[in-house]
């Protein structure tokens, strides 16, 4: 079973995350941003993965910690569940359309982080409580914790709510795709170089 769990303590955040890669889209998660638990109930159910996820986090403050340090969580939820990828697909892509709003993204679990989060909101603008910057910092998190190539791209959208669930759903495919299991090189590495 390709599964992790992870518990994470700091100063502003208290975490326990659960993942199952092979999962059937399950989810129990509180963050106490509600916008944000949206999003992440999206990427489970359309990625397929088990996800239960508690934050406890210095919502006082703002919601920047607990939006950056669940992407850790969850990014290293990823990499333990992965392991040394041996078998995987490795490489996923979505365009991902909702009504108006049409997304790219795609990923490269190269073990190389780097983020490309070309999807502009307007300045200083919220879904529910959340601040809309806070998504390339979930990503940039999340990329850093699970060292992956990992690229978005707005093509199209006017309506905030549906750009940002494009951007969770693409992101779920792109990455049910790369870490989905080769049929035909179960077991092999998916790189020339001997190691990801």
């Amino acid at each position: 079973m390709r599964t992790a769990c992870v518990n994470r303590k700091t100063n502003e955040t208290d975490i326990t995350l659960s993942l199952n890669l092979d999962g059937t889209g399950s989810y129990d998660i509180c963050t106490g941003v509600g916008f944000f638990d949206h999003m992440l109930e999206q990427f489970a159910r359309h990625g397929g993965y088990d996800i239960s996820l508690k934050c406890n986090g210095d919502l006082k403050v703002d919601c920047h910690h607990t939006v950056e340090d669940c992407g850790i969580a969850l990014g290293t939820a990823f990499t333990k569940a992965l392991g040394d990828k041996r078998g995987i697909v490795r490489y996923g892509w979505a365009a991902l359309p909702m009504d108006e709003a049409l997304v790219l993204c795609a990923a490269d679990l190269s073990g190389r982080d780097y983020l490309n989060f070309d999807v502009p909101f307007p300045d200083e603008y919220k879904l529910g409580d959340m601040d809309t910057e806070l998504f390339n910092e979930f990503f940039l998190a999340f990329v850093r914790s699970c060292p992956m190539a990992l690229h978005f791209k707005k093509l199209y959208g006017t309506n905030n709510h549906h750009v940002a669930e494009c951007v969770f759903k693409a992101f779920a495919k792109a990455m049910s795709q790369a870490t989905s299991i080769n049929g035909k090189n179960s077991g092999a590495l998916p790189t020339t170089k001997g190691t990801l």
